[in-house]
């Protein structure tokens, strides 16, 4: 098939418009071929995202619809009109005037946005991702402009004082490589100017982000800080080959200010509605392990937990850990990287559970951004 009838066929077996017989074999196709395992998946944000934009053009249709009513009525005053409910009206009087201009524009944002979409994650509404929100941005919030400015102004007048970072959001990461890079999910750095990462001894290193994979919600990033000590090994591995169903898998993370460890077990290959990128977990997830590691009894890593389904209890979802290995490979290809490697051995392996989390909690962080 070319590229056309391809598009065709996955847009058609996302609608369900295919038979039994075509739906089978396509299936069959996208097992085989990852570039069109990996078309469907992007396919279906891209859908998703149109969908949701549909619906907001038609809100906003009816609520313009409803104000010029009112205000031909009479019952709203439109030359004491202010701000956006000023412009509403106008717009709705010139707009003959604006057609023109209005619809080059919006034909311009429309295909700058579907670029956009195109590349970017669609949070489902039957998912939660496992970032952390602090409470210190919400008493922030309330705190009146006399006590801002004066915070400012004390901030100011010691110049040898730390800037101080109010974090907004964070969740998990860990340790790929012992020269100090860590992997976590693009959601929770998601447009932070500054990102820190705490150890469970709680030492905080300042992190550049080295690498972020939208579609597979993945960051990669590198503490850059003085005072970091490399390590030379890692005491676990990272899995290339996926795991059995049933397997036993435990996680550390940070839904608090301590390291937690949580058990379950994998229990599909597969994560939401199918989605091949990411694998089904029987485990107790709560926000703050986003970005945090998936054990197996082994001492592997097996994937990177990112979301829980809002609807069922004890059902989480991590991206498949070989998706690591594609991103540090991208990564690579910037020289400046060519010496980061990962170890697919674990010295942990045949250790009890209480022996593996002593040697792995050093290298799981807390990540917080701004």
């Amino acid at each position: 098939m070319n590229d056309i009838q391809i598009l065709d066929a996955v847009e058609r077996y996302i609608r369900g418009e295919m038979n039994p017989e075509e739906r089978l074999q396509f299936e069959n196709l996208r097992q085989s071929n990852s570039e069109v395992d990996q078309l469907v998946v992007e396919h279906t944000l891209f859908l998703q995202q149109m969908d949701q934009f549909g619906q907001r053009r038609d809100f906003k249709s009816t609520l313009n619809e409803v104000h010029t009513s009112l205000t031909e009525q009479g019952k709203i005053d439109s030359m004491k009109m202010t701000g956006k409910a000023r412009i509403v009206y106008l717009w709705k009087r010139y707009k003959r005037v604006t057609a023109i201009a209005a619809s080059i524009a919006g034909i311009t944002a429309l295909t700058i946005s579907a670029l956009v979409w195109a590349v970017a994650p669609k949070q489902n509404n039957n998912l939660q991702d496992l970032g952390r929100k602090y409470d210190a941005l919400a008493k922030e919030q309330k705190k009146q402009n006399a006590d801002v400015r004066d915070i400012k102004q004390r901030l100011a007048s010691d110049k040898d004082e730390k800037k101080k970072i109010e974090y907004k959001s964070g969740g998990t990461g860990f340790m790929i490589d012992g020269k100090g890079y860590i992997i976590t999910n693009a959601h929770i750095i998601r447009n932070s100017k500054n990102i820190a990462v705490i150890s469970s001894k709680g030492e905080e290193y300042d992190v550049v982000v080295v690498k972020t994979d939208l579609t597979r919600d993945i960051a990669i990033l590198r503490i850059d800080d003085k005072s970091f000590k490399p390590f030379s090994t890692l005491p676990y591995g990272i899995s290339k080959t996926g795991s059995d169903v049933a397997e036993p898998i435990y996680t550390l993370g940070y839904p608090r200010n301590d390291i937690v460890y949580s058990e379950g077990y994998l229990s599909a290959l597969s994560g939401f509605n199918g989605d091949t990128l990411s694998c089904q977990l029987g485990i107790a997830a709560n926000p703050g392990n986003s970005g945090g590691p998936v054990f197996n009894h082994n001492g592997e890593v097996i994937g990177i937990l990112s979301t829980r389904e809002r609807e069922a209890e004890g059902v989480a979802f991590a991206i498949q850990s070989k998706y690591i290995f594609d991103a540090v490979e991208q990564l690579k290809q910037d020289t400046t990287y060519k010496s980061l490697k990962l170890s697919a051995k674990s010295s942990v392996k045949g250790m009890g559970k209480q022996q593996q989390v002593k040697k792995i909690q050093d290298f799981v962080f807390m990540v917080k951004g701004d």
